[in-house]
C-alpha cells in the first residue's frame, strides 16, 4: 500500500507542483497486488485464505488491471510524469514499450507487446518473447501526473506464479457465472527473464539496466528528497489505501456472514 501510496503523491506533485519526472523502483515480499475486478469474485475470501496458506498477503491496488503476483524476484518500475490533458494512455504504455526494449537490447531478443490471454492481468501491452508473458504494464493518473507501472518478472519460475493465480481465481470463482471474465490461466504461457533468457539474471542487474538505458536516451538523473509538502501528500494517499483494503475485507466478512 505505501508503494502505490507513493505513487500517488509523486503523480500530484508532478501534476499539479511542477516536479521533475520521478522513476521509482520497488521489489516487495511474497504480496499479491488484486485489481478491483477481482475484490468483486464471489467467494474471494476462499481465495484470499489460500494465499495466505502459501505465504502470500494480499492487497487491492489503485490503478488497473487484475491481480498479479509479487516477491523478491519480480522487479516493480514507475515512470511518473506530467502528462496534461492531452498525453494518450497508448502514448504511456508505449513509453514503457521503449524503455524496456532499450535495457534488452543487447541481448538480441524480440520483445512483443500484444496480449497473452492466458497469463495473469492479461493486457495489449503485456510484454513477452516467444509468447511467453515475462511483464505487464499498468496506468495511473491523478491530478495530471501519470504514473506508468510495469512489473518485471526477474528471477525464478514465471509458470509457478501463474499457478498461485490460476488456483486463486479456482477457489475464489468456484465455477460462479459471473458478469466480469476472469483469466483461463496457462501456466506455461508465462515465464522469467531468466528462464527466456537462458542465463541467470538478479534484480541488481536489471536495476543496473535501467539505470544505463535512461541514460543512453539522455535523461540527467538525480536523487528526489521528499519535502513536508510531499510528506503530507503521502499520508492522504496512504489513508485512501487503507480504507480501500478495509472495504474489502468488510465485503469479505459481509459475504461470509450472509453465507453462513
Amino acid at each position: 500500500m505505501q508503494s502505490f501510496s507513493f505513487d500517488d503523491t509523486f503523480c500530484h506533485l508532478v501534476g499539479k507542483e511542477n516536479w521533475d519526472s520521478v522513476v521509482r523502483t520497488w521489489v516487495h515480499q511474497h504480496v499479491v497486488i488484486l485489481g478491483i475486478h477481482d475484490s468483486r469474485l464471489p467467494h474471494l475470501k476462499e481465495g484470499i485464505d489460500y494465499l495466505i496458506e502459501q505465504g502470500y498477503g494480499a492487497i487491492v491496488r489503485n490503478s488497473g488491471g487484475l491481480g498479479v503476483v509479487l516477491d523478491s524476484g519480480v522487479l516493480n518500475i514507475s515512470l511518473i510524469f506530467n502528462g496534461g490533458e492531452s498525453f494518450s494512455i497508448d502514448g504511456g504504455y508505449e513509453l514503457m514499450y521503449d524503455l524496456i526494449k532499450e535495457m534488452f537490447k543487447e541481448y538480441g531478443v524480440i520483445i512483443e507487446s500484444k496480449e497473452i490471454v492466458h497469463s495473469y492481468c492479461p493486457g495489449s501491452y503485456d510484454l513477452s518473447i516467444n509468447d511467453r508473458k515475462f511483464a505487464g504494464i499498468s496506468q495511473r493518473r491523478v491530478r495530471g501526473g501519470v504514473a506508468v507501472q510495469i512489473y518485471l518478472c526477474v528471477e525464478g519460475s514465471g509458470s509457478e506464479r501463474a499457478c498461485l493465480m490460476q488456483e486463486f481465481y479456482k477457489r475464489a470463482l468456484q465455477d460462479e457465472e459471473t458478469k466480469f471474465s476472469y483469466p483461463e490461466i496457462h501456466p506455461e504461457d508465462m515465464a522469467s527473464l531468466s528462464e527466456l533468457l537462458g542465463f541467470e539474471l538478479t534484480v541488481q542487474d536489471i536495476l543496473f539496466k535501467l539505470l544505463g538505458a535512461m541514460k543512453s536516451l539522455g535523461s540527467q538523473l538525480s536523487m528526489v528528497e521528499m519535502t513536508d509538502e510531499a510528506w503530507s501528500l503521502y499520508n492522504d494517499y496512504f489513508d485512501r489505501m487503507i480504507e480501500r483494503n478495509d472495504k474489502m475485507r468488510k465485503n469479505m466478512e459481509d459475504v461470509n456472514s450472509n453465507a453462513q
